[in-house]
């Protein structure tokens, strides 16, 4: 089970609604979602926007969006955000150190077989680089300031854990109550 939010900063405090991640594909439809939240909660969308993304006691994400800075993204743990599709957004190429374009060269080193260079037609599928989590480490990923000038500091924010952290982040931001309406 899965709970999104998005809070925006205004001159009164924090504003929440929930939101559907339905037609979100990319971080980069998650950043416009959050700017047009802004723009309809605040009516600018310059104002500070935090996505909160959970999937029920396994990992947590926090987007913030300041305007059209880029986004600045946290996740809890890595390898079991990228279990999810909605992890998967998050876990950017960049975020994970990989090249972009390491994809062509994977495409260049396929046989017209199917199999790649090296590898035996026999070889079993269920063994990739994301099967043993090889590719995305295990534990928290991200910019670990996200919330540092919010009033969460990077120990603060390693130490939540899945599960309740959204709520607590929410509470030392002064918006526990308008994240929980939309709960």
């Amino acid at each position: 089970m899965y709970f999104a939010a998005l809070l925006a900063r205004t001159e009164d405090g924090w504003e929440a609604s929930d939101t559907e991640l339905d037609d979100v594909e990319t971080l980069s439809d998650l950043t416009d979602l959050a700017r047009e939240a802004a723009a309809g909660i605040t009516g600018a969308d310059d104002d500070t926007v935090l996505v909160f993304i959970e999937q029920e006691d396994a990992w947590f994400g926090v987007v913030r969006v300041d305007g059209e800075e880029d986004p600045r993204i946290y996740v809890s743990d890595a390898a079991a955000a990228a279990r999810s599709a909605y992890g998967e957004i998050l876990l950017t190429d960049e975020m994970l150190g990989r090249d972009p374009d390491d994809e062509d060269d994977a495409l260049e080193s396929l046989n017209l077989d199917g199999t790649e260079d090296g590898e035996s037609e026999s070889s079993d599928d269920s063994e990739g680089p994301d099967a043993a989590g090889e590719t995305v480490p295990s534990g928290p990923l991200g910019d670990r300031a996200i919330l540092g000038d919010l009033g969460i500091s990077e120990k603060e924010l390693l130490a939540l854990e899945s599960g309740d952290a959204l709520n607590e982040i929410a509470e030392i931001l002064g918006a526990a109550e308008v994240l929980e309406t939309v709960r």
